[in-house]
């Protein structure tokens, strides 16, 4: 990767990005939450380029390089994050841009919801298979809240709500049958 980023640090200090070379440009901008978030895709698909990448030698797929950066503004702060990406796709930066996000909401279903709900991250089990059996127990109550369709919709007001009302609870464990 550190041959990607070094191509796309040059394109910075250029003062007219690659011109004459295979590329693209796309940009969204969300806002809620309390933040902005801008996220940008600059996007290579230049055979030269492609060719010197010391890694991906002999790769007859590979067709495109990306820079994706996420830049989130809240009132007091600012972060920027940058990741770099190869791909076997043409180099229309924004289905670049879309995938890149999908797939970041695919990982956050999978591991923010267990670290902000379940704590996960906090958990400090060591003994043998405790770790491993305590996250398919968190799995399996990730999947039993996420199933049961009435409110609270969200995931914690649920666990909460089934920590309160025995009803409720044995209403979510009903789905085990």
């Amino acid at each position: 990767m550190e041959d990607i980023k070094d191509i796309f640090d040059l394109e910075f200090a250029e003062p007219v990005p690659f011109s004459g070379i295979a590329h693209d440009y796309a940009r969204t901008i969300e806002k809620g939450h309390g933040h902005i978030e801008i996220r940008e895709c600059r996007t290579i698909s230049e055979p030269e380029f492609i060719k010197y990448l010391r890694k991906y030698e002999g790769r007859k797929d590979l067709q495109t390089i990306a820079l994706v950066r996420a830049t989130r503004r809240t009132k007091d702060e600012e972060s920027v994050q940058n990741r770099y990406y190869i791909s076997g796709l043409s180099g229309d930066a924004k289905s670049i841009l879309k995938g890149a996000r999908k797939h970041w909401g695919i990982e956050n279903s999978l591991h923010r919801v267990p670290d902000v709900v379940f704590r996960e991250d906090e958990a400090r089990m060591r003994r043998g298979n405790t770790a491993h059996n305590f996250a398919v127990l968190r799995h399996l109550a990730l999947n039993l809240l996420r199933s049961e369709k009435s409110r609270p919709k969200s995931v914690r007001g649920k666990r909460l709500k089934a920590a309160w009302d025995e009803d409720y609870l044995l209403k979510i464990l009903s789905a085990l049958n």
